[in-house]
């Protein structure tokens, strides 16, 4: 037994050994989180450093493919569309790749985030979105690889920023604050929805409040909603509490043939089990 518990400490320790990392990796990690607008960006890449090299050209030649940083795939990530000009980039989590030459840079996002580095085979395919910019030259040297949101003046876009040695390329985006404020302020002007009735009745059912009120708000809902069964659900169940049975049996058996219809079984034995036992 001593044996046994001696190899699995060893075991254990081995393990953990294998699974630590024991020095610093030469490109640091680095993990980049903006909000523009109410649109999230997130990017992680690993951030080479120059180290008296000449980068473009040399370290990354030109005209090839570049996996934009160290190590495995830089990864970004946007919560809503984004537009580079006339091009739109769908909410997703992509590979960021790029493509530098002397004049300008492709910025490529690609749907495989599962490599290290560059695709062993390219797929045109998994491109979401190509898009090109002209690079700027830098009058003192960026020494480590810099991935920045710049331009956060506006809440309707910005600019993705790329930095290193000499060499600057920027990507100005939009982002659709102003359609989502619309939708935000549209559906609070037109008051509750059926699922906010809906909810703030089965709460009040759940912790014995205001009964009364609850199926005041229960009753709206299937106004507003009137093929949900779960709804009829919710304002049979109040009425039973409150003792008006033959209320409760109404909306059970409404709510029962919306279930049958939508052939949704347990709602369908829900209801015939409330509905024999206020029968009685």
């Amino acid at each position: 037994m001593k044996h046994l518990f001696i190899t699995t400490i060893l075991a254990l320790s081995l393990s953990t050994l294998a699974n630590a990392q024991l020095a610093p990796q030469s490109s640091s990690m680095s993990k980049l989180e903006q909000t523009v607008g109410l649109t999230d960006l997130s990017i992680h890449y690993s951030r080479p450093s120059k180290k008296g090299r000449v980068i473009f050209g040399d370290v990354v030649p030109f005209g090839e493919v570049w996996r934009t940083g160290a190590n495995e795939n830089t990864k970004f990530t946007n919560s809503d569309a984004l537009i580079f000009g006339k091009d739109t980039l769908k909410p997703g989590t992509y590979a960021l790749y790029t493509k530098p030459t002397k004049e300008s840079w492709d910025l490529i996002f690609y749907t495989d985030v599962t490599n290290w580095g560059t695709p062993e085979v390219w797929d045109e395919k998994k491109v979401a979105l190509k898009v090109n910019a002209k690079s700027t030259s830098l009058k003192d040297a960026v020494e480590t690889f810099t991935i920045s949101v710049d331009g956060l003046e506006s809440t309707n876009g910005a600019t993705l920023t790329l930095k290193w040695d000499q060499t600057a390329v920027a990507f100005p985006f939009a982002v659709p604050t102003d359609s989502k404020v619309m939708a935000n302020i549209n559906k609070v002007m037109a008051g509750p929805s059926a699922n906010d009735y809906a909810g703030a009745a089965s709460y009040y059912l759940e912790t014995k409040k205001d009964l009364k009120k609850a199926l005041e708000w229960a009753t709206k809902a299937t106004e507003m909603q009137p093929e949900a069964f779960w709804i009829f659900r919710t304002k049979s169940l109040i009425q039973a509490e409150l003792g008006d049975k033959k209320g409760a049996i109404e909306s059970a058996k409404k709510g029962l043939a919306l279930a049958e219809k939508a052939s949704y079984a347990p709602y369908v034995k829900m209801f015939n089990e409330s509905l024999k036992e206020w029968s009685k």
